[in-house]
């Protein structure tokens, strides 16, 4: 059945079942040919879910008719009743070709309201030959399996409001730019000079939430890598801004890779000065193509770095892949390293790893003097962190380096 699922441009949904099995067992029940659920839009009824077996060539899911060539509008204004024993007796019936051409001989049918009261549609069954049988007390089943058809419509259709929602949330952050990027800058842990900044979304629109749950909202919604070029564009105007001597790490997902148009954009920055941070919070989906696109933006002169790492398997595994540039630490490791002789360890063993592969490992989350130190010790290039500066403005950029030199100075 390709009914309510159509109607939120999705494929097949519960309450899609449950209709379906309202609509076959009100037409086993009343031993009719037809039953349907329909939708009223504009002047038309489309049919939204069928149960016909045998007459599929006849009705079926997405199919239309006028709105006055069937009796949905009369039925609903009263000028005939919801159960129709026989159509031959009932005055005005006969001037529909719908009833001579199936033909429609017998009748029932209820409307079916939104949770404002408006009408939405039809719940119907019908029979080819007259159902003299037919009585107030099967009425009163219809409306019973009309209320459940009726409660699963209303269901998918606060879903798809809030989907609608969403979708011109999304739309409106991306055509308007409403956030703005904040730049946390990167330091070589040897001499504290600065070594480059990572770019960071922040949102201003509402609702007020992290940054990852507008991009993963984004990806739902199949306008996440439209969210993440948005994001990179933005990012890249500030290149200009900071010190010709550091690099700008920009993130992406893998599908934004996958996309292509990202390599695109970057045509004409300076690549050298360009770092493409992979996150790995999706999977690789086309793995050629993605590898397509990474070799074309390497070409380019831009480095590759990949962050999490030493999180999990997945995280090591993902440096085997993509053989990056640069490893970003990930800061469950950077926690208390230099309390801790088992984090410590580990992160001497990716330095050893970076020191084979020719990567330069970067500490994320530093926060103390004593990481520091540690991470430094123990052959950690560069860090990131609340210790050296929180991300901020492109406005403070050209003012950080000399006011984070005393920042380290005091905390040591």
């Amino acid at each position: 059945m390709a009914g309510l699922g159509a109607i939120l441009g999705g494929g097949t949904t519960q309450s899609d079942d449950i209709i379906d099995t309202a609509l076959e067992t009100v037409r086993r029940h009343f031993r009719m040919d037809v039953a349907y659920l329909s939708e009223i839009v504009d002047d038309r009824t489309v049919f939204r879910a069928v149960s016909a077996p045998g007459l599929e060539a006849m009705i079926k899911p997405g199919d239309s008719m006028p709105l006055e060539a069937v009796y949905c509008q009369r039925i609903i204004d009263g000028d005939f009743p919801n159960l129709i024993a026989d159509t031959d007796l009932e005055p005005g019936l006969q001037d529909y070709a719908i009833t001579r051409s199936l033909p429609i001989r017998s009748h029932v049918s209820l409307p079916i309201r939104r949770d404002d009261g408006s009408v939405y549609g039809m719940f119907c069954c019908l029979a080819r030959s007259a159902r003299p049988d037919l009585n107030p007390r099967d009425l009163e089943v219809m409306q019973l399996f009309s209320d459940v058809a009726s409660t699963q419509v209303n269901k998918s259709l606060r879903i798809r409001g809030e989907r609608e929602d969403k979708e011109n949330r999304i739309a409106a952050v991306i055509a308007n730019g409403t956030f703005s990027m904040r730049f946390q800058p990167i330091v070589r842990l040897d001499d504290m000079r600065l070594a480059g900044f990572e770019s960071l979304c922040r949102f201003s629109a509402d609702p007020q939430r992290t940054p990852d749950l507008w991009f993963h909202e984004a990806a739902e919604l199949g306008r996440g890598v439209d969210l993440e070029l948005a994001a990179i564009v933005a990012a890249l105007s500030g290149l200009p801004a900071m010190p010709q001597d550091v690099y700008l790490s920009v993130n992406a997902s893998p599908a934004t890779v996958e996309d292509g148009r990202l390599s695109h954009l970057l045509v004409g920055y300076p690549a050298h000065r360009l770092v493409l941070e992979v996150t790995e919070h999706a999977a690789i989906g086309d793995r050629l193509r993605f590898d397509a696109e990474l070799f074309k933006m390497r070409i380019m002169g831009l480095r590759l770095a990949v962050d999490d790492a030493g999180a999990g398997y997945s995280g090591l595994q993902h440096i085997v892949q993509l053989q990056p540039d640069i490893i970003k630490l990930d800061m469950s490791l950077t926690r208390n390293v230099d309390r801790d002789p088992i984090r410590r360890s580990l992160a001497a063993a990716l330095v050893a790893f970076g020191r084979e592969t020719g990567a330069c490992i970067v500490a994320e989350g530093i926060e103390t003097q004593g990481e520091a130190d540690t991470m430094r010790q123990i052959g950690i290039q560069c860090g990131q962190g609340y210790l050296f500066a929180r991300p901020m403005t492109l406005a403070a950029v050209g003012d950080w380096p000399s006011g984070v030199a005393r920042q380290v100075q005091r905390g040591a």
